[in-house]
């Protein structure tokens, strides 16, 4: 079986290392108060339970942002998470993707990853196409090989000729972190199921 690292320089068609890509510059403490000021719909100064249901990458991503386990995402927490992607100097990470539509894989959807605004414009958008296995290896789209910014980021799916619901695209409820250490940029990658 092929390493995650292997899937990735074939899927890019590489043959050698690419040059060091840089992270994107983003205001952690401006990323914090403005995903606050977004999603902190009762300003209690927290992102929680309904809230949450409406914050799609914070969601995803409670496990790493979450740091007193309280249930909730505050500023200082988006903060220092951006802060961690940062210190670890890694512009960019492969993301691979499985979707499916009822546990069967679903061949030819776009998958778009929407990068938070919070973030701000450094973050760009990444996409790609499922294949007949459900699976997409996602990319920048200012970059022709294969890899996704640090970043927290809407899933958006949709497929020509079948009518997603919604909440999978212009309304979406998925969302993912993209890092070093995120449960969904592993070698098994992220797992989307649509009902």
């Amino acid at each position: 079986m092929l390493t995650f690292g292997a899937m990735f320089l074939l899927a890019c068609g590489c043959t050698r290392k690419p040059s060091r890509v840089h992270p994107p510059k983003i205001n952690a403490g401006a990323a914090g108060r403005a995903a606050m000021k977004e999603y902190d719909t009762n300003k209690d100064g927290k992102v929680a339970g309904d809230e949450l249901k409406k914050a799609p990458s914070l969601n995803a991503a409670i496990g790493n942002l979450d740091q007193d386990k309280d249930g909730a995402v505050t500023a200082e927490e988006v903060t220092k998470r951006i802060e961690k992607w940062q210190e670890s100097r890694l512009g960019r990470t492969g993301v691979i993707a499985t979707v499916t539509l009822r546990r069967q894989p679903l061949e030819g959807a776009s998958v778009v990853l929407e990068p938070e605004g919070f973030l701000g414009e450094n973050v760009k958008e990444a996409t790609g196409t499922t294949d007949q296995h459900g699976m997409v290896v996602l990319k920048t789209v200012d970059s022709d090989l294969p890899g996704v910014a640090p970043g927290l980021y809407k899933v958006k799916i949709t497929k020509k000729g079948v009518n997603l619901p919604a909440k999978y695209n212009e309304q979406t409820i998925l969302g993912i972190e993209v890092a070093q250490d995120s449960k969904d940029t592993g070698e098994e990658g992220a797992k989307i199921d649509l009902e």
